[in-house]
């Protein structure tokens, strides 16, 4: 489905402006909100709401992430807005304009970056979500896969807005092409979301699964170009529960954007390889060396 199909349905071009109120007890008034909210009924029933600060937030957090979309009452979305714009005040926000570029021989290396971050404190137009076929995020609580922690910092909203943009698909998402909506609480602009594929253990990789992976890079980079962003921060987009591994993931999302980059002079002025650790920060770093490009 292309961008013009859904861009109005999900306001992607409207400006985020979370709600305003006082944050020292949005955390009160979430729970409050799930306490009369329809969907969230089930949970109730299992879970009584804790009476400490920390063990409150948790279970918001998992009463959020179990929770399908529709219907999402506005004094809950005004609430979560508060709490989470009030914990990201707290947070060290790193500006993508900040980071050091490739300085590398080749012709693309002052376009492209590496860092290892936390892709929900990145303030740059565009951050990419490993997301699954439902693009309805990760409704296990506490799940540390990267579609669960972008859904928990940006908020209810931004599964609402995939539900939405399904709901107009009509189908599951094709592995290797991406969407895009809003960012929400994010101190990104924009959210890709892209399938990619999943390799078994001890499978060999198949030239589909290089192709597809291939795919879901060009397709995020065309798509943010697409969309106006001008930066876009990328994942290991199929290296976690996905199984894709991390040193053929890194040579194929290298070899993608390197070539799109190339193809695209007047595109993307600069790309972010969001590594996860000092092991997949010194496999990009490597591979980059093999190109020319540190």
């Amino acid at each position: 489905m292309k961008l013009s199909a859904y861009k109005q349905e999900i306001r992607l071009y409207e400006g985020f402006v979370p709600a305003t109120g006082n944050p020292h007890v949005a955390l009160n008034d979430v729970v409050h909100a799930l306490k009369h909210d329809s969907l969230s009924a089930r949970f109730l029933e299992r879970y009584a709401v804790p009476q400490s600060v920390e063990e409150r937030r948790r279970w918001v957090q998992a009463a959020l992430t179990v929770r399908s979309p529709g219907n999402l009452p506005s004094n809950l979305l005004d609430a979560t807005d508060r709490l989470l714009q009030h914990e990201l005040s707290k947070k060290t926000v790193t500006d993508s304009e900040a980071l050091q570029r490739l300085g590398g021989g080749s012709n693309v290396s002052g376009r492209i970056s590496i860092w290892d971050g936390d892709t929900t404190t990145l303030r740059v137009d565009a951050i990419t979500n490993a997301a699954n076929s439902e693009l309805l995020g990760c409704f296990q609580p506490f799940h540390a896969c990267i579609d669960n922690v972008i859904n928990c910092a940006a908020g209810p909203q931004l599964r609402e807005d995939c539900h939405r943009i399904m709901q107009l698909q009509g189908h599951g998402e094709v592995t290797g092409v991406a969407k895009i909506t809003r960012a929400h609480n994010l101190p990104s602009r924009y959210v890709l979301h892209t399938v990619g594929p999943i390799v078994q253990s001890g499978s060999r990789l198949t030239t589909r699964q290089e192709t597809q992976l291939a795919d879901c890079y060009q397709s995020c980079l065309s798509l943010a170009s697409e969309a106006g962003a001008r930066s876009v921060a990328l994942c290991g987009i199929s290296t976690g529960v996905f199984g894709y591994p991390a040193q053929a993931a890194t040579k194929i999302a290298l070899a993608t954007v390197i070539d799109w980059v190339g193809r695209n002079p007047n595109g993307l002025s600069h790309v972010i390889f969001n590594t996860f650790g000092d092991a997949a920060t010194r496999i990009y770093e490597q591979e980059a060396r093999q190109w020319e490009l540190l």
